[in-house]
């Protein structure tokens, strides 16, 4: 099944808050996996199924434990706990200091999360980095998908992003993986800063498609997702627009997987 990435650059245009309602939303069966090398923040966000607080222990710190002799899809589900909601997650790092010792798990985790049967996955790897062992995962990845916020410095730095990303993963497989942007904007602006991210791009000699489209900065859509307060989430500007974008990532994908 699907390896879909989401990352960032600078700033902080809310990659966890993304990542986790694109895997809510997702058209098909599909996990969320927390990838993020500086830690996930998912297990002091969120409640468990039944509402009681999640397990920081269980994850990817317990699957690295485990899995020193090998790693396969049968041992993921081993360490993965089901959000309010059923969403199955496998939890990330708690602090950054712990990446230091995972530094072989990325590679045999992304073959064994390829072996899911019938589940996609979304991986939540926060902001990229000087972290070059995260470059095994993406490597594997279907799609990879970068979200910026519309300003001229996070979009340059984006730019340089897309370049040394697609330098180092060139590195390590013949087929890099697909890079989009997704640009995160507030409602009023959306259409006009889509816009402006495009022209940026495309004048660095980028293809203009390389943006897919957009997400809403929806600070109370966010604070829903989390559970901070009542309301229907449904209803909200980022599921919506999440919704919009997992249809077009699902299209994407599709067209991709075609010639093979």
């Amino acid at each position: 099944m699907a390896l879909i990435a989401l990352a960032a650059d600078k700033g902080a245009p809310g990659v966890t808050t993304a990542a986790t309602a694109l895997a809510a939303v997702w058209p098909r069966q599909a996990m969320l996996v927390e990838c993020d090398p500086a830690g996930g923040d998912l297990a002091y966000r969120l409640p468990g199924e039944h509402g009681q607080a999640l397990n920081p222990g269980q994850g990817l710190l317990s699957l690295g434990a485990a899995a020193r002799k090998g790693l396969g899809p049968q041992q993921i589900g081993e360490h993965t706990q089901r959000l309010i909601g059923g969403l199955d997650v496998l939890l990330g790092l708690t602090a950054s200091e712990q990446a230091a010792g995972l530094t072989w798990l990325w590679d045999p985790l992304a073959q064994a999360l390829r072996g899911l049967p019938g589940t996609d996955v979304v991986l939540d790897c926060g902001r990229l980095g000087a972290y070059q062992p995260l470059n095994g995962l993406l490597a594997a990845c279907d799609m990879i998908v970068l979200l910026v916020r519309p300003q001229l410095d996070q979009v340059a730095h984006l730019r340089d992003r897309i370049t040394s990303l697609g330098a180092a993963l060139g590195e390590r497989t013949r087929a890099v993986p697909p890079l989009g942007v997704v640009v995160v904007a507030e409602p009023k602006q959306y259409g006009r800063a889509i816009g402006e991210v495009r022209r940026v791009l495309s004048g660095a000699g980028m293809n203009e498609n390389i943006v897919l489209g957009g997400l809403a900065h929806d600070v109370k859509g966010a604070e829903l997702l989390r559970g901070e307060w009542g309301g229907r989430l449904d209803r909200t500007l980022l599921i919506r627009s999440t919704r919009e974008l997992a249809t077009t990532l699902t299209g994407h994908l599709a067209r991709v997987a075609m010639p093979q």
